[in-house]
C-alpha cells in the first residue's frame, strides 16, 4: 500500500518518529499516543511502520496477567511467535500475544503498516528486547 492510500486509511493518525525505541526496530516507526499514561494503567498507541520496517524479536514479561493486544488499522504486516509460521495482518485483524512469548510484529515490505498496541496491564511487567529479525527471515515471509 502506497503512502497516500494508507494515510486515507490510518484513521488514528501516524504520530512521531519512534525516536525513544528507534534501537529495536529495522526501518522507520512512528508512534501515537492514544492515551495519557498518566490518567490510565493501561497504555494504547497508535505504532506506524514504513514499508519493511519490523521492530526485534521481543518478549513482554509478567508474572501474572500482561501481554499485549495488537488491534491492526491500517495497511498490511506481520506477526510472528518463536517458532510458529508468520501470519499477514490486514485491517481489522486483532493478534492476542500473552506474556512471555517472544515475538515480533511489523509492516510487509511493500506496504506501510499500522496498529493499536495495548499494553495489557499485569504484575512485574517488562519488555525484553532481543535479537532483530534479520533479512533473510524477513524476505523468505
Amino acid at each position: 500500500m502506497d503512502k497516500e492510500a494508507f494515510d486515507k486509511e490510518n484513521i488514528f493518525g501516524q504520530g512521531e518518529p519512534n525516536d525513544a525505541f528507534a534501537q529495536f526496530f529495522i526501518g522507520q516507526s512512528y508512534l501515537n499516543p492514544l492515551v495519557n499514561p498518566e490518567e490510565t494503567s493501561v497504555f494504547l498507541a497508535n505504532v506506524t511502520f514504513e514499508p519493511g520496517c519490523r521492530n526485534n524479536w521481543h518478549i513482554h514479561k509478567a508474572t501474572n496477567g500482561g501481554g499485549q493486544l495488537l488491534i491492526c488499522t491500517a495497511g498490511e504486516g506481520w506477526y510472528q511467535e518463536e517458532g510458529k509460521k508468520a501470519q499477514s495482518l490486514k485491517p481489522g485483524d486483532v493478534v492476542t500475544i500473552p506474556a512471555n512469548v517472544k515475538h515480533w510484529h511489523g509492516a510487509k515490505k511493500d506496504s506501510w503498516f499500522s496498529h493499536i498496541a495495548v499494553e495489557v496491564p499485569g504484575e512485574n511487567t517488562e519488555n525484553e528486547w532481543l535479537e532483530e529479525v534479520s533479512d533473510e527471515e524477513y524476505l523468505n515471509l
